[in-house]
């Protein structure tokens, strides 16, 4: 089993480096625009799996399922959350952003659209996102490394520093070389393979189960297990969940690289289509996998031991593989989006004074991918890191809680000025990580919900009590409103 298995995922690698080697091949005259937005020419079925995969990161196979498994079918609440918000930011977020970004000088990052969008000449804005994006992704790309070093140590016995490292280089070398498409077209092929596994593993271990392979510890599931409204803050703050997608920076950028708002449209069907499955099926994962094997040590390897139970290793191989493309597809994603915003908002207008050519821009953002893969797999194999649903948690909510509601505001309120922005960026965050750090344990409640109510309290205080945008801003919103593809 150690040999097939081995060799599939070394296969399944090359064929992600391969992507990356193609790409790079393909463009190397590429500029920002298509190193970091694939030059808005995605089309709706890679953007709208780009998009799944990019979220959808190991947790979903991995920190879902074991939080279902542990306290029960009342932690689905988060699928449920997700699914709604992830469906209302394709239908309604979109289409508008992707037009309100090409009116705002064709931005290619949210720190940018967010600069341009209110015609300002301040870097406030860019150094805060900035910031904000550098620490949350790191955090964010070290949940997808700590799955990896689990997922290698579990299954073929490999240390799990030495995986973390191994992922990171071949994530690292793909997204070096080939940019946003390769990233999109990595993503798509991952996002497929991981829809596969979670239908497979689930809807096989009903069948063994029904034929009498049910473990006889499930006789000791805990009281209320099978209650879906068990317990309100679990309804509260899974709900919560689904506040981060519109504010999530790797998730909507794929909105941004649309080819045309009909794609949007077929994206969004295809998307939420896409994401419904998958989350459905990773909260099966953790209750029909605790019907199956009963109690386990370590309740992150549920969707594994399940998997290595029921296939033949060559099957098994392929299905784990699924895991691995959840890491790599998320984390891929994550350091693009924050090397295009270190690069973009940071580099070039306030390093370089917007000096930098395009090469020089290219090189900036490949020297940050690196320096945070290398801090992402250091906290990663930090044994306090916590555990790769908590280091998820924390960098959704940061996100969700900065950026949901400023984007939305940006989007739909022409009175919205970058005062109100800033404010808002500013105080989700801040309430965000004081709430994480002192009243998320007492309460029980996820911290992204106060940080994003604050901040959107504050970004509507703060424009009401300042000055107006000027009407050269509030041209900008209405010619984004109206804008036709034909003007793109």
């Amino acid at each position: 089993m150690f040999n097939t298995e081995m060799c599939i995922f070394i296969g399944y690698l090359v064929f992600m480096l391969g992507i990356g080697i193609f790409f790079f091949a393909r463009s190397k005259a590429a500029g920002e625009k298509d190193y970091f937005l694939g030059g808005r020419k995605m089309g709706p079925w890679v953007s709208a799996l780009s998009a799944g995969a990019s979220d959808m990161s190991a947790w979903v196979l991995m920190g879902l399922p074991a939080s279902i498994y542990s306290a029960g079918i009342g932690q689905a609440w988060i699928a449920i959350g997700l699914a709604i918000g992830y469906a209302l930011s394709w239908i309604f977020e979109a289409p508008r952003l992707r037009k309100f970004t090409i009116a705002s000088n064709d931005s290619i990052t949210i720190p940018q659209y967010l600069t341009n969008r209110f015609l300002s000449k301040s870097s406030a804005i860019r150094i805060i996102c900035a910031v904000i994006f550098l620490i949350a992704y790191t955090v964010y790309a070290a949940s997808s490394m700590k799955a990896c070093g689990t997922l290698f140590n579990t299954v073929i016995g490999v240390d799990p520093k030495k995986a973390m490292y191994l992922a990171a280089a071949i994530i690292l070398v793909y997204t070096f070389l080939g940019g946003f498409k390769a990233v999109c077209w990595t993503d798509f092929f991952q996002g497929m393979l991981m829809l596969a596994a979670l239908l497979a593993a689930p809807i096989f271990a009903l069948f063994v189960i029904k034929n009498g392979g049910a473990a006889e510890t499930t006789s000791q599931l805990p009281d209320g297990y099978w209650n879906l409204f068990a317990n309100w803050k679990d309804i509260v703050s899974g709900l919560g969940w689904g506040l981060g997608y519109f504010g999530m920076p790797h998730i909507i950028i794929r909105f941004m690289s649309l080819e045309s708002n009909k794609s949007a449209k077929k994206s969004a069907r295809i998307g939420i289509t896409w994401n419904v499955l998958i989350v459905i099926f990773s909260v099966a994962a953790g209750c029909i996998g605790h019907l199956l094997l009963g109690e386990l040590s370590d309740s992150s390897t549920v969707f594994i031991q399940m998997t290595r139970k029921l296939f033949p290793a060559v099957i098994s191989g392929v299905v784990l593989t699924a895991i691995l493309a959840a890491s790599m597809s998320t984390a891929d994603s994550q350091l693009l989006a924050s090397s295009s915003s270190f690069a973009s908002d940071l580099y070039k207008p306030i390093i370089r004074k917007n000096k930098a050519s395009d090469k020089e821009m290219l090189w900036a953002g490949r020297i940050v991918v690196a320096i945070i893969s290398v801090v992402a797999v250091l906290i990663a194999s930090n044994p306090n890191s916590g555990t790769i649903m908590g280091l998820v948690e924390n960098a959704w909510g940061l996100f969700g809680a900065a950026f949901s509601s400023v984007i939305l505001l940006s989007l739909f309120w022409k009175r919205f000025n970058i005062a109100g922005a800033i404010a808002g960026i500013v105080t989700g965050a801040a309430v965000d990580i004081v709430w994480l750090a002192v009243l998320s344990g007492p309460t029980g409640i996820y911290e992204i919900i106060p940080g994003a109510v604050a901040s959107l309290i504050a970004a509507v205080v703060v424009t009401l009590a300042t000055k107006a945008p000027s009407k050269e801003v509030e041209d900008l919103f209405d010619k984004a409103v109206t804008l036709q593809d034909s003007e793109n």
